[in-house]
């Protein structure tokens, strides 16, 4: 699933690709998308895209008259800008890659013809001919169209946490807000990944930000001290800045807006490792399960 780094670069991409265009029609074969709102097509037809921004890890669109369209992208999905076509009946000179699927890409030898880049369930045709295409093999992506204010008020827009990477989100605040989980049985990779206390982290920078820090995912949040949690801050930070300069992560299906895969997967120091050595002390990265998650970790230098 895309986290802060991915969302972060999707949204500075669009707000500069699709930013006045009008949207002048829509297409999906995945109405379930827009979560049983018949109305709309027929409300955001017509309507200007104003900006692109983000929360956590939503896509918020702002649009004329008032509007916006929150996009989720969840685990799947992913936004793409370009040009693309209805596939033709009986069309076999595709390539096998392509069976199937309802619509190509103008250009399939540029980064929009990348395999991953080819489940296209939802497209807005923009003024100028540019496309806003959504690409999600699985289908739960999430759209939600509404006034302002009351997207603002969606609880997974209301209940997420500070952003770690918010100038004024000091580590100070980061102590504060984790500190005050002593006594409860709540260990520190579950607390990250609540989106309640920090809000944009998932598995990916959770696990490469407790190695950083030398913490053990296991380790019950509201029993860490001072100079660890300082470490801790400090390395999402890091993290995530630095993932975002490289378009974040791609171990799967992630790609930015121009079907390009990110490149912060070479620098990844536990995740997707288990089994090769610790890049700090040699021990072999191990894996286990959390909860429903995974999680990555060198249990040489992150001591339980």
């Amino acid at each position: 699933m895309p986290e802060l780094p991915e969302v972060h670069t999707t949204a500075t991409y669009l707000d500069k690709a699709v930013k006045n265009k009008i949207i002048k029609d829509i297409w999906t074969d995945w109405p379930k998308y827009f979560r049983n709102d018949k109305n709309f097509k027929k409300n955001i037809l017509g309507r200007k895209i104003l900006s692109v921004g983000r929360k956590g890890k939503n896509v918020l669109f702002r649009l004329s008259g008032g509007y916006t369209m929150l996009a989720h992208q969840k685990m799947t999905g992913h936004f793409l800008v370009g040009r693309w076509r209805e596939v033709l009946k009986n069309e076999k000179e595709l390539g096998e890659i392509w069976l199937g699927q309802k619509w190509v890409p103008v250009d399939r030898k540029g980064p929009l013809g990348d395999d991953r880049n080819r489940f296209i369930r939802l497209i807005f045709f923009l003024s100028g001919g540019e496309m806003l295409a959504l690409s999600d093999l699985r289908r739960f992506a999430k759209i939600i169209l509404g006034k302002e204010k009351e997207i603002s008020e969606l609880p997974e827009l209301r209940k997420l946490g500070p952003e770690p990477i918010d100038p004024k989100f000091t580590s100070e605040k980061f102590i504060g807000i984790f500190g005050s989980l002593a006594g409860r049985k709540m260990n520190i990779k579950q607390a990250l990944l609540s989106q309640e206390f920090v809000s944009g982290v998932g598995n990916i920078y959770a696990d490469e930000s407790l190695w950083q820090a030398k913490i053990h995912p296991l380790r019950l949040a509201g029993k860490l001290d001072r100079a660890e949690l300082s470490s801790l801050y400090r390395a999402l930070r890091l993290v995530l800045k630095n993932a975002i300069r490289s378009r974040g992560s791609s171990v799967d299906d992630y790609r930015d807006p121009s079907g390009r895969a990110g490149v912060y997967q070479k620098a990844h120091e536990v995740y997707h490792r288990e089994g090769e050595p610790c890049r700090r002390c040699g021990m072999k990265i191990k894996r286990m399960k959390i909860g429903q998650r995974s999680a990555h970790f060198c249990p040489r230098c992150q001591i339980l």
